[in-house]
């Protein structure tokens, strides 16, 4: 049985390791490896992640089964003052993939969404990532195409997806 709860400053190490085995997969072939680690470092790091819990903005949920990690996600509800929940972070391991378990979450952030007043989901995705698939599948559409500088001459090359809840 599948649980979703929210993760907390404990939680750190959890996300991390579920990073380093999800992203490599993810991005290995999307990105350099130097992109990579300065993304990973970024975004993961116990500072920047201590920051986001910390500020509360975005929460952070662990994906159980039982007692084993499966994957994590971060939301944001009320997005930019709007009735959207925007999914920050969406990761499962491997694994899990084709097993029906990413479509349960999506479910389950849709409750979370609906609980908060959001009338959409909203996410990024990387142009050349093979869940674009998946999310158009389950009802994502395509709104826009965005290039984000992000530092140290990288940039992110995405869609925003959006679906009406």
């Amino acid at each position: 049985m599948i649980t979703i709860s929210e993760a907390g400053l404990k939680d750190i190490k959890v996300i991390q390791e579920i990073v380093n085995i999800t992203w490599p997969i993810t991005y290995g072939e999307i990105l350099s490896k130097e992109q990579l680690n300065y993304m990973l470092n970024m975004i993961y790091s116990d500072e920047a992640l201590t920051a986001h819990f910390h500020n509360k903005e975005q929460l952070f949920y662990l994906i159980v089964d039982e007692q084993t990690n499966l994957g994590f996600i971060g939301i944001e509800h009320q997005y930019k003052g709007e009735s959207t929940t925007r999914i920050h972070k969406i990761y499962l391991l491997p694994e899990t993939q084709g097993k029906g378990i990413g479509k349960k979450v999506i479910e389950e952030i849709e409750k979370l969404a609906l609980e908060n007043k959001s009338t959409a989901l909203s996410l990024n995705v990387n142009r050349f990532n093979s869940a674009l698939g998946f999310y158009q599948k389950i009802g994502f559409e395509i709104v826009d195409e965005v290039n984000i500088e992000i530092g140290n001459g990288y940039l992110m090359e995405d869609y925003v997806m959006e679906k009406q809840l």
